[in-house]
């Protein structure tokens, strides 16, 4: 790892039921998710742009993937405003936990949510 590179290469948001995680967060931020299998893990990755040395990554079932409240946390870029993400995510069957807050004016607002597996997630945007 170096400082020209992502410190962050792929993430996966451990789910318990791909087909309900994958409705909510398609809900929430009005995209569509491809499913795919590697042996005994489905999943179903975020729009990514191959190649192109962003970080990418998806939502996993298997038997290695927990969903949890307390692991690490991501933050999911909601650019240019969380405020619709934000207001989709209760009626998809999620929680909002810490609205909307500013972190500084420069750095922008996060807000965190428990999505339908129990995992808290954040959402980071610039307004």
């Amino acid at each position: 790892m170096d400082a020209n590179a992502n410190n962050l290469n792929w993430f996966e948001i451990p789910v318990t039921d791909l087909s309900r995680a994958k409705s909510f967060y398609e809900s929430i931020f009005e995209i569509t998710m491809n499913e795919m299998e590697m042996g005994d893990m489905k999943m179903a990755s975020f729009p990514y742009d191959p190649g192109s040395g962003k970080a990418s990554g998806g939502i996993a079932q298997s038997s290695m993937h927990k969903p949890s409240a307390d692991g690490s946390i991501i933050y999911l870029n909601a650019n240019p405003s969380m405020d619709a993400i934000v207001g989709r995510i209760e009626g998809a069957g999620g929680k909002v936990v810490m609205p909307k807050t500013q972190i500084t004016p420069e750095i922008g607002y996060m807000a965190f949510f428990m999505d339908t597996e129990g995992n808290k997630v954040g959402l980071h945007s610039q307004n």
